[in-house]
């Protein structure tokens, strides 16, 4: 938030009912990463964010988290790609941020500005598996 306020950038904060979330995410607690879990809370962030990309006008969405090395690139992309076949005139961007050199742009970036860099996807049932 501070780092795009810096920039003089707008941005939405896409908060989210944890309790909802935990509903539907529920009998796959215990799937590995990249399994069904994950699968599931791709879709239901993506048309989250399909929504509000229509209700705030805007045509194109993405996530950061095609920059995840723990993500798979298809799951997400796969869930962009069906959120926004549910919005009409709304389209997802699937950049692999990990790609052409965007990994070592977001090290500098980590570095520059004493970035707090999370080591799982901020799900409870992932940071089990990364400790």
């Amino acid at each position: 938030m501070l780092y795009a306020e810096s920039l003089d950038l707008d941005f939405i904060d896409g908060d989210y009912s944890h309790n909802d979330w935990l509903d539907k995410i529920a009998g796959l607690e215990d799937q590995p990463e990249r399994g069904s879990r994950c699968a599931q809370c791709f879709k239901i962030r993506m048309e989250a964010a399909a929504l509000l990309t229509s209700e705030k006008g805007f045509s194109t969405f993405t996530t950061t988290l095609t920059g995840s090395r723990w993500k798979s690139f298809g799951q997400i992309a796969e869930a962009g790609h069906w959120a926004a076949s549910l919005v009409d005139d709304v389209q997802f961007w699937d950049k692999d941020w990990k790609k052409g050199g965007l990994t070592e742009r977001r090290k500098i970036l980590l570095q520059e500005n004493n970035f707090y860099n999370q080591q799982y996807c901020g799900c409870e049932f992932s940071i089990r598996k990364a400790d």
